[in-house]
């Protein structure tokens, strides 16, 4: 994959996808999302957080994307990007099929592509203040673009406590890996839509990263 960092391209060939869920740091908002899941038929997970692996190849830039039937959503997250001894924050959907989900979250976790944005920030720009990046996103509703999520890197875990939870720094001596890192809760309940917007904004130094996809659904052939 090409990533944007500052004005240069880097090229990372990434070996190892993990897709965190449960990261709240807020059990109240934990809470939340387990039951707005749970209104859609997904068994409360076991524990949290968990880690869940999935095909590094299932990341993408692509502005979009195909799944079957139409019950897949999109969710923003932190994306962390390790390579070379180096790390960055980027910007990611965690996109689900909500039906499979219901029966399996690990597959679940599987069988979607995983849209991300081209760029990505120095780990080290952002590590002092990580919990004042914002996260938001939008989806294309009755014909215009809807508030679906917002939160602050604050109602997520500390993302350097999940990094070494999920041992990235060990999955990294064998390739690139990246980690999506978590979610917040969707203002009237998760649901699918055909186009999904996204934001990561860092106040402190005014900058922002965007990407925003279509998803294209296809027939589910019984």
């Amino acid at each position: 994959m090409r990533f944007n960092c500052n004005g240069q391209w880097l090229d990372i060939e990434l070996a190892h996808l993990v897709v965190a869920g449960w990261t709240g740091r807020d059990q109240a908002a934990i809470q939340h999302h387990i039951d707005e899941l749970a209104a859609i038929g997904v068994t409360p997970p076991s524990a949290t957080p968990l880690f869940y692996r999935a095909s590094a190849g299932l990341l993408t830039q692509s502005p979009r994307i195909q799944v079957v039937g139409g019950d897949s959503s999109g969710e923003v997250e932190p994306l962390v990007v390790q390579a070379g001894g180096r790390r960055w924050l980027g910007l990611g959907s965690d996109h689900t099929d909500r039906a499979l989900e219901a029966h399996s979250v690990a597959l679940s976790k599987q069988i979607c592509a995983k849209p991300c944005a081209d760029q990505l920030w120095e780990w080290e720009s952002v590590a002092d203040r990580l919990d004042e990046i914002v996260l938001e996103s939008w989806i294309h509703e009755d014909g215009e673009w809807v508030p679906y999520q917002q939160g602050s890197l604050s109602a997520i875990r500390p993302l350097t406590d999940l990094i070494a939870s999920a041992g990235l720094d060990d999955l990294a001596r064998d390739g690139a890996v990246a980690m999506m890192c978590g979610t917040f809760g969707a203002k009237g309940g998760v649901r699918p839509a055909s186009h999904f917007r996204m934001a990561m904004s860092d106040p402190a130094k005014g900058r922002k990263i965007t990407h925003d996809y279509a998803t294209e659904t296809l027939a589910e052939v019984a």
